[in-house]
């Protein structure tokens, strides 16, 4: 009796600089669009950072914002939008924020990135209201084709 040969997991290309940078260029973009003044940053899928862009006359925390919406969405493998309902008091997650020593943050405007089905990365922007940050988002990642 033959024993079978072990088939390799499909190789899915980790997410590159130069689309990183496409993707801050597209979410500045949005931004600009909706007269958004903020953050973006970008992480590779081990919550490196791969690109960061903070507008001149952004609020400093946005900074910081754009980057933990990204983390959490990679963490967690979801729009931060899609979060924020199950961290509050009723929610199924209510502790997590607190229970964990993570920069997580459950606002809108993370997203995870995908590459055939994988997670390569998160996309994340602070600095405008949490729906035009999850627009911005959403936008930028629609045109990079990395939903």
């Amino acid at each position: 009796m033959s024993t079978p040969t072990p088939t390799a997991a499909p190789t899915v290309r980790p997410l590159a600089t130069g689309e990183a940078e496409a993707l801050i260029e597209a979410a500045v973009r949005a931004a600009d669009g909706l007269g958004v003044k903020g953050s973006v940053t970008v992480l590779d899928a081990g919550g490196h950072l791969l690109g960061f862009r903070r507008d001149d006359s952004a609020v400093l925390i946005s900074g910081e914002t754009s980057t933990r919406k990204a983390y959490t969405a990679l963490q967690l493998d979801a729009p931060t939008a899609d979060l924020v309902d199950l961290v509050r008091p009723d929610g199924l997650f209510h502790t997590l924020p607190t229970a964990l020593d993570r920069p997580l943050l459950f606002l809108a405007g993370g997203v995870p990135l995908h590459r055939d089905g994988r997670l390569i990365g998160a996309l994340g922007f602070g600095g405008g209201a949490p729906e035009q940050d999850h627009r911005i988002v959403t936008a930028a990642t629609a045109e990079a084709d990395l939903v």
